[in-house]
């Protein structure tokens, strides 16, 4: 196809058969590497060709350069006497480079270059018109004819950042003054605000459609035969008025290089390529593109490659997994992001401990799971019984009858998240004030036993609700019948410390952790737990509902239908969560996910089936708009659907490569204005953008948040985009 997003698109479209499912195709993947010049300095590169033997060729403030690639390095190609600013590079159909430099002209390949001698003041562009070599310094047109050289006074404003020829043998000259067209018989000058977005220009291009892109501040103008039809500003989807340059990839795409990254047309839709994720520097000043398609991005920090290739769901789900056993899982088998030193070396990786290591950890053996129902392939139920020996482990290192811990690290670390602390009365009284909720927790880690091992306290019940999950699916899809009766007394183990402890997660205290509660009197009485009153409800009612389904013991049947009638439980998931701006969070989005398909799948009382079908299609309702490809097949499982699903299938597709959390800020893009919905503490974009162009977040991130990332300095493990790919293969939806 002509453009790269209706590729896709179509690609997408032919692939949903009848049925609704989608069969996995090919796609186009893009992805980054950057090309820092010598000791990672930040250098203006100003101007940026290809020749047609793949040699990158960078013109910068400092002198003209070629890219040894596969070393990243930068040779400097002019003596030292020669080099200085470079304003213009351009390959004739020979091959043959010109460069536009301080001192004049130059000519040559990569083995020789020679200084045109005719020409001896600052050259500021360089082009073929009317199969005529023409250089334009400050103040003359040179134009080779027959091995000489030819001049004229330039006539124009002096001011020239860009040259082009048109299809009649004259040429186009984008000046900070405005846009002349020189023909044979005539010299015009366009600046008026009836004919160009302004007159400051900066870059021209001719698209595939033959209609002369004309880039400046403000935007783009577009002409056809010399008349302006039409512009495009950052309303339209550029996301900075100040365009630098305008080039045309070989599929028609129309790259937009801005001083806040690039924005590409498709003919339908725009993209954005900014952030460490896809520049080195977000200051673009020229594009070029080589013979495989690939973007050559000279910036104010060095050149970046936005290179393309094929692969399928299925190798994009493979490359993840590599990431993830490579730099994600540390002893005793817990998942999570890796720590870097610098931003973004992954050569220099560290293990990094979190709150919701256990939860987290969880997903991954829900996520192997589902990849062994689907395969059988043994490596994923190793690993599945790995997981859940980790897990397993959190309880059992707490020497407790049922309380486990949030996560556990080698008693040789020295740094952990929340270390231990003394908190005196004032400071305690502040903090409850703040938050009546709060429990006073000062002894995080506790040393294990065997002093091997630092477990943390304080869990909550996202974590229990996280292991709860990882159990059903391990239960149901991997363990053999030995497997399943560790399983069972596991579970059961857990759920009946809290029944026994009157419905509260209780820590070694003796008191229950600050969020460790389901009890009807915290639930149903207290109104500072009016907002959890829906999703903990829902939450222990999976727990007693996964305890029946392991044990068959009608124990938990009882207590299931006492939560549930006795104490109105019933009419508590109706409203499974709050969706006003204050109160909403998108962890309660994820914990919903977590807790409705052991409801779902084992209830039998057709009321409550009815019940909580209700209560799913308004968890549904709510989180329709926010792209989440993990949600929507879950939802399409259980509800027995296929909604969604192309756009699931874009999502995955469009996910970048680079799972390293980069901060995006796209509160500074000028495309975007900013608002305080869906919830209200965070600021947020009034559009929601592609995975592509936000920072790498889990399924429990507010995809709307306008600025995410944390400079580079962690990396995702990639489980929130494989747990998404195998529920869709899982369910039948991805073929």
């Amino acid at each position: 196809m002509k453009f790269k997003h209706v590729f896709i698109f179509l690609t997408i479209f032919i692939s949903l058969n009848l049925f609704g499912q989608y069969k996995e195709t090919p796609f186009i993947q893009e992805y980054k590497i950057d090309y820092p010049f010598n000791n990672n300095e930040n250098i203006n590169v100003r101007t940026i060709v290809v020749d047609k033997s793949d040699n990158v060729w960078a013109g910068t403030a400092d002198g003209l350069f070629t890219l040894n690639e596969k070393d990243k390095k930068w040779m400097p190609r002019l003596n030292e006497e020669n080099q200085g600013p470079i304003n213009d590079l351009f390959i004739d159909s020979k091959g043959e480079l010109w460069i536009a430099a301080w001192n004049g002209l130059y000519h040559g390949n990569i083995n020789n270059l020679k200084k045109i001698e005719e020409i001896k003041e600052p050259t500021v562009v360089v082009n073929k018109v009317n199969n005529q070599i023409t250089a334009i310094t400050i103040s003359s047109i040179y134009t080779n004819h027959k091995s000489s050289w030819i001049s004229e006074k330039l006539k124009t404003s002096r001011q020239i950042r860009a040259f082009i020829p048109d299809i009649k043998n004259g040429y186009y000259l984008a000046t900070g003054k405005g846009l002349y067209h020189k023909t044979a018989n005539e010299l015009k000058l366009f600046q008026n605000e009836d004919e160009l977005v302004s007159d400051n220009l900066f870059g021209i291009e001719f698209s595939q459609d033959g209609n002369l892109w004309i880039g400046g501040l403000g935007g783009v103008t577009v002409y056809k035969d010399d008349k302006r039809i039409k512009s495009y500003t950052p309303k339209d989807g550029i996301p900075n008025a100040w365009v630098k340059t305008v080039a045309k990839g070989p599929d028609g795409t129309m790259w937009i290089g801005t001083e806040f990254g690039i924005a590409k047309y498709d003919g339908k839709l725009w993209s954005v390529r900014n952030s460490n994720r896809w520049l080195i520097n977000d200051k673009v000043n020229d594009i070029a593109f080589d013979k495989n398609g690939n973007a050559w991005i000279a910036t104010d920090g060095g050149v970046s490659a936005i290179k393309n290739r094929q692969m399928t769901l299925a190798q994009k789900e493979n490359y993840y997994k590599n990431i993830t056993e490579k730099r994600h899982i540390r002893e005793p088998y817990l998942v999570e992001k890796c720590r870097f030193l610098t931003p973004g070396d992954t050569n220099n990786y560290f293990p990094k401990d979190d709150d919701n290591d256990g939860q987290y950890t969880s997903m991954y053996l829900v996520m192997e799971s589902l990849r062994y129902a689907v395969t059988k392939n043994p490596k994923a139920k190793q690993n599945a019984k790995k997981a859940f020996d980790a897990l397993k482990f959190l309880q059992t290192v707490t020497e407790t009858n049922g309380f486990f811990a949030r996560t556990v690290v080698p008693s040789t670390w020295k740094t952990m998240a929340d270390p231990n602390e003394i908190i005196d009365d004032r400071e305690w009284a502040k903090r409850l004030v703040e938050e009546p909720r709060r429990s006073r927790l000062e002894e995080h880690w506790v040393l294990s036993k065997d002093k091997k091992w630092y477990w943390k306290r304080g869990t909550s019940s996202d974590e229990v609700t996280g292991h709860m999950y990882g159990y059903l699916y391990y239960y149901d899809l991997v363990a053999d019948e030995n497997e399943k009766e560790v399983v069972k007394n596991h579970i059961t183990k857990i759920v009946n410390y809290i029944i026994d402890n009157g419905y509260v997660f209780v820590d070694i205290d003796g008191k229950h952790t600050q969020w460790g509660v389901w009890s009807p009197e915290f639930i149903n009485n207290n109104q500072d737990w009016i907002v959890e009153r829906g999703i903990n409800s829902i939450e222990i009612l999976s727990y007693l509902k996964l305890a029946y389904h392991v044990s068959g013991d009608e124990y938990y049947q009882k207590e299931y239908y006492k939560l549930l009638n006795d104490y109105n439980y019933k009419k508590n998931i109706i409203e499974p969560k709050s969706i006003l701006p204050a109160r909403r969070t998108y962890i309660d989005d994820e914990l919903l996910a977590l807790v409705y398909p052991v409801l779902i799948k084992y209830e039998t009382d057709p009321e409550l089936i009815e019940l909580y079908k209700k209560s799913l299609d308004k968890w549904y309702d709510a989180l329709k708009n926010d792209d989440n490809p993990y949600f929507y097949f879950k939802y399409n499982g259980l509800a027995n659907n296929k909604l969604n699903l192309d756009r699931s299938i874009f999502l995955l597709q469009d996910n970048p490569l680079d799972l390293i959390r980069w901060t995006v800020d796209n509160s500074k893009r000028e495309d975007i204005s900013l608002t305080r919905k869906p919830i209200m503490e965070d600021l947020q974009t009034h559009k929601l953008v592609s995975p592509s162009e936000r920072g790498i977040m889990r399924w429990d991130n507010n995809p709307w948040q306008a600025v995410q990332g944390d400079g580079g300095m962690t990396e995702s493990d990639g489980v929130y985009w494989r747990l998404a790919y195998w529920l869709g293969r899982y369910h039948n939806l991805i073929q």
